[in-house]
């Protein structure tokens, strides 16, 4: 039996990357994944979901052409060929990644793995009745869809999880989005603007309640003018069919799709039953490393940020961890970007005015419509958008910017750097941005 250096459960974006990052270094690593590389955010997950939106606005933005003096007659629309499409993309994109992984030190197994021992020496792990050992393991098994106890969810065929909604090849003729989440709110943004008529049932007391939520109060005011019907401080008491009874009221829809939140995935991993976990996730240290001394995780599993980006990130700091190299990096959380595709999208980066009140930080807060920047005015015709920064008042250094409005996605990494780095508003000041561009907002604002 060989002997890998390490055995990776899991090929999404942070088994993948390990492997590719460990397997480059000369070590000899052995990939396990079930499915499609490219685990959740590229089979059914981030990337998918991208390629319908994109359809999606272009329709839109084809349909509404006439504020820019453009007009397009008839305009009409092919939800399969859009499925096609997002299909011939995640299929390039795997081959990609297995072309990336395709070297000497790499062997890709395909099959449900299990962990069947460990001490500290070495991991056996069973894939399609054979076991393989390795000295370290890192575990990357990321998350699956959480189904809330809710009366009449199972084997229903009104009901959906997001794989089941980026699956079919029709539209629904009408659908409540249980979750106000960035899933759910992504989808709704996907079915609205093809005419699908979109209920939003919300248990907390906001859409996107994670977000700054001066930011998220611009969206929830567009989509309410636009018609998506949005419940907040609404709880789904049960369903029945293509009802939902939700704060004693009936609400009633072809489809309903349910998508409240993922869970940690530790299926395969019953004999690591000394490892610790915290509301079932594994406990990692700053460099992905469990309480057993061979053991790493990374990715969803970890419970930390739920984001393909940080969980590539995050086996890049847990290989360079297990080759010694020095310096040793830690991941900067408080530097994560995040995004909410949405029309207009949603970007940040940092902690929220709240969050600096629950750390008893005294902020700075400075606002400024999107509209200051020429380039959005030109491209978002009757939008206003808003970019919002939160200052330490003390410090001067930039802790959190909040923006919507189109393409903040792309810029806001920017901002990133800028609290990544501790930037002071008078060393962000010093960045040029190219004119004419959205990005300026960023130093129009400072």
């Amino acid at each position: 039996m060989s002997k890998f250096f390490l055995a990776i459960i899991g090929g999404g974006p942070a088994g993948y990357t390990a492997a590719e990052k460990a397997s480059k270094a000369g070590k000899d690593v052995i990939l396990f994944e079930q499915n499609a590389v490219g685990g959740t955010c590229l089979n059914v997950g981030c990337i998918p979901t991208k390629s319908l939106l994109y359809g999606a606005k272009q329709y839109y933005n084809a349909a509404h052409a006439q504020k820019y003096g453009v007009s397009a007659e008839n305009v009409s629309f092919d939800f399969a060929a859009m499925q096609k499409r997002k299909t011939i993309v995640v299929r390039k994109l795997v081959a990609g990644i297995k072309q990336r992984l395709n070297n000497e030190h790499c062997t890709l197994v395909s099959g449900a793995a299990a962990v069947v021992s460990r001490t500290d020496e070495v991991v056996t792990i069973s894939c399609n009745g054979e076991n393989y050992e390795a000295e370290n393991l890192m575990i990357c098994t990321g998350s699956t869809n959480f189904v809330p106890p809710i009366p009449g969810i199972k084997e229903n065929e009104h009901v959906w999880d997001s794989t089941d909604a980026l699956a079919a090849n029709e539209l629904p003729q009408s659908i409540i989005i249980v979750g106000g989440g960035v899933i759910g709110m992504e989808f709704a943004t996907l079915y609205h603007e093809l005419g699908v008529p979109v209920t939003v049932i919300e248990a907390m007391p906001t859409i996107l309640p994670n977000l700054d939520q001066e930011v998220v109060a611009v969206l929830l005011e567009k989509y309410k003018k636009a018609g998506i019907n949005i419940l907040t401080s609404t709880k789904v008491e049960s369903i029945d069919g293509g009802k939902v009874t939700a704060n004693g009221e009936v609400y009633e829809a072809d489809k309903i799709l349910v998508s409240v939140g993922r869970r940690a995935n530790l299926q395969g991993l019953e004999a690591l039953n000394d490892i610790e976990l915290n509301r079932g996730a594994i406990v990692i240290d700053d460099f992905c490393k469990t309480n057993l001394p061979n053991v790493y995780a990374c990715g969803d599993v970890t419970g930390k940020i739920m984001l393909a980006h940080v969980a590539a990130r995050q086996a890049e700091v847990a290989i360079g961890r297990m080759l010694k190299q020095i310096p040793l990096q830690r991941i900067a959380y408080n530097a994560i970007p995040s995004v909410v595709y949405t029309n207009p999208e949603i970007a940040s980066v940092g902690i929220t005015e709240a969050q600096a009140a629950e750390l008893n930080i005294e902020p700075e807060v400075r606002r400024l419509p999107m509209t200051f920047s020429g380039r959005f005015m030109a491209e978002n015709e009757g939008e206003t958008g808003l970019c919002k920064m939160i200052i330490d008042a003390k410090t001067k250094m930039v802790l959190g910017v909040h923006m919507i409005g189109n393409p903040c996605s792309e810029f806001v990494s920017a901002a990133s750097f800028a609290v990544r780095m501790g930037y002071t508003t008078a060393e962000f000041e010093q960045v040029v941005f190219p004119h004419p561009t959205v990005s300026e907002i960023l130093h129009e604002i400072l």
